[in-house]
């Protein structure tokens, strides 16, 4: 009789651009403006199991570009990858999930949002680096933090 093989895995089946959106409310009035636009830049990373052992890892930007009150682009984007995990120690899958896989993700997002800015007719946003251990361990400090303690009668 075999024996399983219950080495973990941890594998990229695919990444995928679910989503992307590019406006441009007020154009094209607000392009013959020579003011430098302020940009704001949003993202976050969710984790949603889509079958036994597959995870779909998603990584969101939203960027905002403004002059004053006035939108000069907006450019929302979702990147998306599917990975396997298997026979991973329960502890450490929200690490991978929250770590590693947008690591693998984020830079199909930095290009595709530079793209699209670029496309649109702008000078590209490029996305920084993004350290997501960090912002990891943030996110578990602020649930941390939010959870009321437990009163044991």
């Amino acid at each position: 009789m075999a024996e399983a093989n219950l080495d973990p895995v941890f594998q990229i089946q695919r990444v995928y651009l679910k989503d992307m959106s590019l406006e441009q409310p007020n154009s094209p009035e607000i392009l013959l403006n020579q003011e430098q636009p302020a940009v704001d830049i949003q993202l976050g990373v969710d984790a949603t199991p889509v079958a036994e052992g597959l995870f779909e890892v998603s990584v969101t930007a939203t960027v905002q570009a403004k002059i004053g009150d006035k939108t000069v682009f907006l450019v929302e984007a979702k990147q998306a990858g599917i990975f396997e995990l298997r026979n991973m120690p329960q502890e450490q899958m929200g690490a991978v999930l929250g770590i590693a896989c947008p690591q693998i993700v984020y830079p199909y997002l930095r290009g595709n949002v530079a793209d699209v800015i670029q496309r649109g007719g702008f000078p590209p946003v490029h996305l920084a680096e993004i350290n997501f251990q960090a912002m990891y361990e943030q996110q578990q400090a602020e649930a941390a933090a939010a959870t009321p303690p437990q009163i044991i009668v």
